[in-house]
């Protein structure tokens, strides 16, 4: 494994503590973390691999504490759960044989359109409203779809999974919020499990971060409980921003450069 002086460790540590903030209230940390990995030297895959370890702390901590504080109920989304774990462990298998090119190009669109819509849409989330889907049916669709999505590819599934769940189910964000930390958990720790089953894990930087991310994560679930939907839809809309600049400089323009 790569040796890193003292400083790196420190930057590790601070960018899991950002991005289980951001990731709790928004979704969105890898914007952070993977380009600190990345840029440390590590390999790709072990890089993508350390990702997952590290955020898997940071939506485990979240999920709970929206648990304890009765923002979501297990009873109400293990339907959601189960399914998501099915969808996440065929996308990951997926990656071994199929190519994510295309997906490179097709989620940015997406995301516009959800940056778009939820711009446009200001009473979104604000409160409760009527169910367009059977929860049943619901959590069959977008457990499986999304999940496949975040096992074989991953940005944005934060910001897919909330969209859904607002304007599907009908919860506002605070609630959104905290159903989508708990998919996450689960999505991520199906494809860490792959990971490290095939040794791709460094441990060491993973754990770091991993409690800067317990701590940035309650930290930002704590937030999502005291404050208002307003602040939530800002900072969502915040994120996919970035996450859609980001996406696009990847996909579209960094092989030019």
């Amino acid at each position: 494994m790569v040796e890193f002086e003292l400083y790196y460790y420190i930057i590790f540590f601070f960018a899991g503590l950002l991005a289980g903030f951001v990731d709790s209230i928004a979704g969105g940390g890898g914007i952070v973390t993977v380009p600190v990995l990345m840029a440390s030297g590590m390999p790709p895959h072990i890089a993508l691999a350390t990702n997952k370890l590290q955020s898997s702390f940071g939506s485990f901590t979240a999920s709970l504490n929206y648990v304890k504080k009765g923002l979501v109920k297990l009873s109400d989304v293990y339907l959601g759960i189960f399914f998501t774990f099915v969808g996440a462990s065929i996308g990951t298998y997926s990656i071994l044989v199929l190519d994510a090119s295309l997906l490179e190009r097709i989620i940015p669109v997406l995301l516009i359109i959800i940056f778009l819509y939820t711009l446009f849409t200001p009473k979104l989330g604000k409160e409760d409203r009527y169910t367009r889907l059977k929860p049943s049916l619901f959590y069959f669709i977008f457990g499986m779809t999304i999940g496949f999505y975040d096992g074989f590819f991953g940005p944005g599934t934060g910001s897919f999974w909330t969209i859904a769940i607002v304007t599907l189910l009908g919860l506002n964000l605070k609630s959104a919020t905290a159903q989508t930390k708990l998919m996450n958990f689960t999505s991520n720790i199906v494809s860490l499990t792959v990971f490290i089953i095939a040794g791709q894990v460094y441990w060491f930087v993973g754990i770091l971060m991993g409690t800067g991310q317990i701590l940035g994560a309650f930290l930002g679930s704590s937030l999502v409980i005291k404050r208002e939907v307003k602040f939530i839809r800002l900072f969502f809309l915040f994120i996919v921003g970035i996450t859609i600049l980001k996406l696009v400089y990847d996909v579209y323009f960094k092989g030019e450069l």
